[in-house]
C-alpha cells in the first residue's frame, strides 16, 4: 500500500504544483491519476515512488517500488541485458527477461539501451519496473508500445498483485481501475473544504458540482464556474470551512 497524505509540492518559492493531495492505493488496486497538463501528474508519480521529497505531508509507501519515468533516460550505453540484471540486482530480485519477450522485444538483447528504438527502450523499461513486488508507479507506460504489447502490459499489470498507480493520457482500460483527477476540468473551481461530516451529500447535489469527494478530513469539490459562489455560501452556511479555492 501507499499513502499520500496531504502532499504539497512547490520549488522554491515558486507556485504550488500540488497541493493537499490525499491518496491511498491498496495491494491489488489500479489507480489512473488524470488531469490537464501542468497540474502535477508526474509530481506526484515521483513523489510516490520517492523520487521527490514533498515540500508537505508525509508519504507511506512499500519496501519494493517500481518506477516507469514519463521520458526514459537518453545515452544509456549498457546493452539492455546488462541494463535488466543490474536494476534486479539493485531490487535483489533475479532479472525477468521473460517480462521482455512477453512484451514482444525484438532486436538484440546485447545492443546499448541508446540504440533500441522508442518501443524497445519502452518495453525494457517496463520489464525492470514489473519486477516490483509491492507497488508499480508508472507514468504514460503506453507512450511506444503497439497494441499487442499494450495489451499484455494491461494483462502483467493486473497479475502483479501491486498497489498500482499510473498516469494514461490515451484512455487504456485497465479493468478495476479508480480515475483520481488532479486540478479542475476546463473551466472548472475546485474547493477543498474543511469539516464536511455530513453536509457532503447536499454539497454534491447542489447545481453545477460536477465532482464531488472525501479527502482526508475534509472534501474536495469541482463545480462550474458561475456557481462556485453559490457553492462557497452554502457550504459556510452549512458549517463547512474552506480551505482553498483555485481554478
Amino acid at each position: 500500500m501507499v499513502r499520500l497524505d496531504r502532499i504539497g509540492k512547490r520549488y522554491g518559492r515558486g507556485p504550488w504544483v500540488l497541493r493537499d493531495v490525499t491518496l491511498v492505493v491498496e495491494p491489488g488496486e489500479p489507480v489512473v491519476v488524470t488531469g490537464g497538463n501542468g497540474t502535477g501528474k508526474s509530481t506526484l508519480l515521483r513523489i510516490a515512488a520517492g523520487l521527490s521529497r514533498p515540500s508537505a505531508g508525509r508519504v507511506t509507501r512499500p519496501r519494493s517500488v517500481g518506477y516507469l519515468p514519463e521520458r526514459f533516460p537518453t545515452g544509456v550505453k549498457l546493452p539492455a541485458r546488462d541494463y535488466l540484471r543490474l536494476l534486479a540486482g539493485v531490487r535483489g530480485v533475479a532479472a525477468r527477461w521473460d517480462l521482455v519477450e512477453a512484451l514482444g522485444f525484438v532486436g538484440d538483447p546485447d545492443a546499448p539501451m541508446a540504440t533500441l528504438s522508442k518501443g524497445n527502450t519502452q518495453k525494457i523499461a517496463l520489464a525492470q519496473a514489473l519486477t516490483a513486488t509491492d507497488l508499480l508507479v508508472l507514468d504514460e507506460p503506453w507512450s511506444g508500445l503497439d497494441a499487442a504489447a499494450g495489451a499484455v502490459l494491461v494483462d502483467l499489470v493486473a497479475a502483479s498483485g501491486c498497489a498500482v498507480l499510473v498516469t494514461d493520457h490515451h484512455g487504456h482500460d485497465l479493468p478495476g481501475a479508480r480515475r483520481v483527477p488532479l486540478g479542475a476540468g476546463p473551466g472548472g473551481v475546485v474547493v477543498e473544504l474543511d469539516r464536511v461530516g455530513e453536509a457532503l451529500a447536499r454539497i454534491a447535489a447542489l447545481d453545477g458540482v460536477r465532482d464531488a469527494r472525501a479527502v482526508g478530513g475534509g472534501a474536495r469539490v469541482e463545480v462550474e464556474p458561475g456557481h462556485s459562489d453559490r457553492l462557497l455560501a452554502e457550504a459556510l452556511r452549512l458549517g463547512c470551512s474552506v480551505r482553498s479555492v483555485r481554478s
